[in-house]
């Protein structure tokens, strides 16, 4: 298991309680220490965000290769964003800087809601940038950007204890078992 989920998933069992299982890699976006995993018996996609030298933010993929060919390796298929339809409920991603730390925990719902995962194959996006709070955010759009995620934001460049009435409210929003029918899942 990457060191990275590793700090996560005994971060989350300490706050929280959480159990989690069945840890797999993604060999295929190790270089974000991607795994899938259940929490609390949901799906989730872990993903380690990296510090690019030119951008503001930090970068991560997020991806799944499309319809399989029976005929073709894996690896010679497209990628694709995930959709609203994969068994994927909840990506969590890691975003350190120095000794900064901070979890990104954002349901289905707001990554549909804003572009990220498609829907019924259309749209969505293969990568995304992150803004953890302590980053500047370069531009009118890197800001409205930021604004979204630090709704799903936990700082814990304070520790554990300092985070854990945010880690309560963020880690109930990505877990709860439904939205109400009227309530905007990005939080606005």
């Amino acid at each position: 298991m990457h060191p990275e989920l590793h700090a996560t998933l005994n971060f989350l069992a300490h706050t929280l309680g959480a159990v989690s299982h069945g840890a797999a890699p993604e060999p295929e976006s190790a270089e974000y220490a991607a795994h899938h995993l259940q929490i609390n018996a949901r799906s989730v996609r872990f993903r380690f965000a990296k510090i690019t030298p030119t951008k503001g933010g930090q970068f991560v993929t997020l991806w799944k290769r499309s319809a399989v060919n029976p005929q073709a390796p894996a690896a010679h298929t497209p990628i694709a964003p995930f959709d609203a339809s994969d068994a994927v409920d909840v990506v969590v991603v890691s975003a350190r800087a120095g000794a900064l730390w901070g979890l990104f925990v954002f349901p289905k719902a707001v990554l549909v809601a804003q572009g990220v995962f498609a829907r019924a194959g259309v749209g969505g996006k293969r990568a995304l940038r992150v803004y953890p709070a302590w980053d500047a955010c370069p531009s009118r759009q890197a800001q409205k950007t930021q604004d979204w995620q630090l709704r799903h934001f936990i700082d814990l460049s304070k520790g554990m204890a300092s985070a854990a009435e945010q880690t309560q409210t963020v880690f109930a929003m990505a877990f709860a078992p439904h939205h109400a029918p009227n309530q905007d899942p990005t939080g606005r």
